[in-house]
């Protein structure tokens, strides 16, 4: 089932929090002064459970102007948002500005909760409903279903989780980069359990017991527990809405706009290259160097903001430009911000992070290498990154993050390869582990290819047998012609017993088919028709057989076998007692013993 994320919008007083509680019948504003006010001034939280079973997180924010900063702070995690306007009111200025932060922030699905139906005429009614299609024309709602609906009475309440019901269902999965990353949006100590936080899984998954490290802070905590949805669970996947119990740090260490990720895996950055739009209501020009509040994930700093080939941008234009934070970010290419003025404090525009751990560069080089980071292919941002890496170079978690290139398709990719080997060699086993890593990329960090392997075949999607991989349940298939040249090998095999010809002359028998003889024999010795002993000496497991007994029998009479004894009981020449010998010690028949042999262990 799909992991979705709820958020509302929308002005103050316009009954964002009043809808969560009809459909949750959970009160979010849970702050005595929230109580005292009757507005929203934090982040609060609710489960929803769909006709179909579907439960998913609501997200409902604060619609006062003074606490947009917190709005954004729970917006970033979301997957659909609910556009709340009050029929008595109709349009007005937070739910522009929602809007437009919603936009920035790439949220493109979503749909329109009409409340205070109730309050209104049907006249009235017709008349606002008009002005917000005008409204929403050109942005991301603009044919999203508007839902009349009173939370005082529930008119309109069943038409409205209907149409959620219809917009989820088409909902793709986020994309998961597989590094786990959870932006905190709330901090509290409970009685008896300690610190707790909460925030939206960006990525990755979390199990209890795991450690995590604080960003920016450095510091590491154990995880003692997990909630989701007011339940707990063991673990946690990307797109849940999570609280989490830490263990072994304090409260006051945490705060809003801190990142959980597993130990040395992400690095705060304190400059990013970044896509903007500075929005047309915005007013002035920006100037290169202009002080911002910098919002990406949960976190708010205060940022310089450098233009790269110019000295100022006009209202609607869109650049590439770079970010220094004050404070130091924990960030991934791909994940969206929101800039807003230092003072007066409004919403100016927002895009997404091209690259999360820029270097100062002279300027004439930034716009064309952002361009590839931004709109490039998979090899053009891999290459961009592999030159900003130096000699130094970069692991593939590093070239994920800087990227965007996710750890799940790093995966995906390593099954296409698999699945791609066996389409072009259907008489192979498996694909080579160290050809598949090459095939990759020899920039990949071969610790994070070998977990990658490793967790594909603790999924049962691949099998790893020694140094090969396939497919799970894939099998050679031979044709009938293949079956004719596998009866051929293995009958010459049989018929020589213990003085089987070289490879060499296996291939001379079959000049036209040589390639296939190839792969043939390599079933063979997989299915354990031939047992190989070196590169050029192979035997029929029906001649080893025979051999191991006979050998076995020498050794109990005897307590010992040597080169000569061997050459008695079998009448080979040194070119097969040797490599037999050797052979018999590597699979632990025989142990050696200065120049003898004996058994390594007796049958009772």
């Amino acid at each position: 089932m799909k992991h979705i994320v709820l958020g509302t919008a929308g002005h103050v007083d316009h009954g964002k929090t009043a809808l969560v509680k009809a459909l949750t019948d959970i009160d979010t504003d849970r702050l005595k002064e929230e109580k005292e006010r009757g507005i929203t001034i934090e982040l609060g939280f609710a489960p929803l459970i769909l006709a179909d079973g579907q439960k998913i997180g609501i997200v409902d924010v604060p619609g006062h102007e003074k606490f947009v900063k917190n709005m954004v702070a729970g917006a970033g995690g979301i997957d659909l948002v609910v556009m709340v306007i009050a029929a008595d009111e109709g349009v007005m200025p937070q739910t522009r500005e929602h809007l437009e932060i919603c936009g920035l922030l790439g949220i493109n699905r979503g749909l329109v909760a009409l409340t205070k139906a109730d309050m209104v005429d049907e006249d009235w009614l017709v008349l606002v409903q008009e002005d917000i299609k005008d409204f929403l024309k050109g942005t991301f709602l603009e044919t999203s279903p508007i839902i009349p609906l009173s939370s005082i009475t529930g008119a309109g309440l069943p038409d409205f989780l209907a149409a959620l019901s219809e917009i989820i269902s088409t909902l793709d999965e986020r994309t998961d980069s597989g590094l786990f990353r959870l932006p905190v949006d709330r901090v509290f100590t409970m009685k008896g359990f300690g610190t707790v936080v909460t925030g939206t899984l960006a990525s990755g998954k979390i199990k209890v017991g795991d450690t995590v490290e604080i960003m920016p802070s450095g510091a590491t905590a154990k995880i003692r527990g997990i909630q989701i949805h007011n339940e707990t669970s063991r673990e946690a996947q990307a797109g849940q809405r999570t609280a989490i119990n830490l263990q072994g740090v304090d409260r006051a260490t945490i705060e809003r706009g801190y990142v959980l990720t597993h130990a040395s895996t992400f690095e705060a950055s304190d400059r990013l290259d970044i896509h903007m739009k500075y929005l047309a209501g915005a007013g002035k020009k920006l100037k290169n160097r202009t002080l911002v509040r910098f919002h990406t994930g949960t976190s708010e700093t205060i940022s310089r903001i450098i233009l790269p080939d110019r000295e100022e941008i006009e209202p609607g234009e869109e650049t590439y430009a770079q970010v220094i934070p004050k404070t130091p970010v924990v960030a991934m290419s791909g994940d969206r911000f929101v800039i807003r003025s230092y003072s007066p404090i409004t919403t100016v525009g927002g895009g997404e992070i091209i690259d999360p751990l820029a270097k100062k560069r002279r300027k004439h080089t930034i716009p064309g290498e952002t361009e590839k980071l931004n709109k490039g292919t998979e090899e053009d941002k891999t290459d961009v990154i592999l030159e900003r890496a130096g000699l130094a170079g970069i692991s593939s978690r590093g070239l994920s993050i800087r990227t965007g290139l996710s750890y799940k398709d790093f995966q995906d990719k390593i099954m296409l390869e698999i699945e791609a080997y066996h389409k072009k060699h259907p008489l192979k086993e498996g694909f080579s582990r160290e050809e598949l890593r090459i095939t990759l990329g020899d920039f990949i960090d071969p610790k994070l290819f070998n977990k990658a392997v490793k967790d594909l075949e603790g999924d049962g999607k691949i099998v790893v047998e020694k140094e090969n991989v396939r497919i799970e349940g894939y099998k050679v298939n031979l044709k009938d012609k293949e079956m004719q040249l596998r009866e051929e090998i293995a009958d010459i095999y049989r018929n020589s017993g213990l003085t089987p010809p070289s490879i060499k002359e296996i291939m001379e028998k079959f000049p036209e088919r040589r390639a296939a003889a190839t792969d043939i024999l390599a079933v063979m010795i997989n299915s354990k028709v031939l047992v190989k002993i070196n590169e050029d000496l192979y035997f029929h497991s029906e001649s080893i057989g025979r051999l191991k007994e006979d050998y076995r029998k020498l050794l109990i009479r005897d307590g010992k076998a040597s080169p000569a004894s061997f050459k008695d009981m079998t009448g080979l020449s040194r070119k097969f007692i040797i490599p037999l010998m050797e052979f018999f010690d590597k699979t632990k028949l025989t142990i050696r013993v200065e120049n003898h042999r004996i058994l390594r262990e007796r049958k009772s």
